[in-house]
C-alpha cells in the first residue's frame, strides 16, 4: 500500500536489481483498485495489495503465485497460448501499447526494461494488421 501514491495518481514498481520506477496510476485503474480493495478480504498486519482470495487470506509468497492464477484463468476462459503465466500479461500490454502507437523507448520504460532489445521482443508485431497497413512494392509481381 506504501508504494500507491493516491495524491499524484502514481505506483512505485521495483523490479529486478532494486529497479525502481514511478508509473502513473490512471483514474480507471485507480477506481478499480479501491473498488478490489474494499471488497477483498481484511488483512490484518499487511500492507500488500494483493491477498489470495481463499482462505486463508494472506499476501502471496512469490511471483509464482501470480502466474498460477493467469494459468487457471486461461484455463477456464479456454484460450489457448504459448505463454501461460504471468509474461503473458506483459507480452500482451507490450503489443497493445505498440498497436495503440506508442513508441518502443515508452514501452520499455512502462516495462522497465533496459534494453530495447528486450523490450522489441515483448512487443510482438501483429503480422495481420501489418498486412492490412502495408503497402505493395512496385517491383514485387504478383
Amino acid at each position: 500500500m506504501r508504494d500507491i501514491e493516491w495524491e499524484t495518481g502514481t505506483l512505485r514498481v521495483s523490479g529486478k536489481g532494486r529497479y525502481e520506477v514511478r508509473l502513473p496510476l490512471p483514474q480507471d485503474a485507480g477506481e478499480a483498485l479501491l473498488r478490489y480493495l474494499e471488497s477483498r478480504s481484511r488483512v490484518t498486519g499487511d500492507d500488500r495489495v494483493f491477498v489470495r482470495n481463499i482462505a486463508p487470506f494472506k499476501p502471496f509468497v512469490s511471483g509464482d503465485a501470480i502466474s498460477s492464477v493467469v494459468k487457471r484463468a486461461l484455463k477456464r476462459a479456454k484460450v489457448s497460448s504459448p505463454a501461460k503465466g504471468a509474461h503473458l500479461l506483459r507480452h500482451t500490454a507490450a503489443t497493445e501499447m505498440l498497436r495503440h502507437g506508442l513508441p518502443l523507448e515508452q514501452i520499455g520504460m512502462i516495462l522497465r526494461h533496459r534494453g530495447i532489445d528486450t523490450t522489441a521482443y515483448y512487443a510482438r508485431i501483429d503480422f495481420a494488421l501489418l498486412r492490412r497497413i502495408a503497402q505493395p512494392w512496385p517491383e514485387v509481381m504478383k
